[in-house]
């Protein structure tokens, strides 16, 4: 398996909203109009910031206030990360834009 992949499957790791601009209204945006957020793992050497497809049927909003910018959003989606398949697990904590989540490896490369 890809080293960087294999790192990142560890559950509970540290991730941080990424992009350009990340803000509450900016994730509440990704999520609902554009289906693609970014999730970073600062903890990589040097930062991995993911770009993801997000699975509306897997992601739970129920206990998040984006209005007033608390409570927590579970997001789940997919992406290919070096050649590997994944879905991306992260629990964002609102007030800060930070939280924790790992990689599932869907499928490696070459593998069909």
């Amino acid at each position: 398996m890809d080293e960087l992949v294999a790192r990142l499957s560890a559950e509970g790791q540290t991730v941080v909203v990424g992009g350009p601009s990340p803000s509450v209204e900016e994730l509440q945006r990704r999520i609902s109009e554009m289906g693609y957020v970014f999730i970073k793992f600062p903890t990589s050497r040097g930062g991995t910031d993911l770009g993801v497809r997000v699975d509306e049927a897997a992601t739970d909003l129920g206990r998040a206030d984006f209005a007033n910018g608390t409570g927590r959003a579970h997001i789940e989606g997919t992406l290919t990360l070096n050649s590997v398949r994944v879905r991306c697990v992260a629990d964002i904590e609102l007030p800060s834009l930070t939280g924790t989540g790992h990689l599932v490896v869907l499928e490696e490369a070459g593998a069909r």
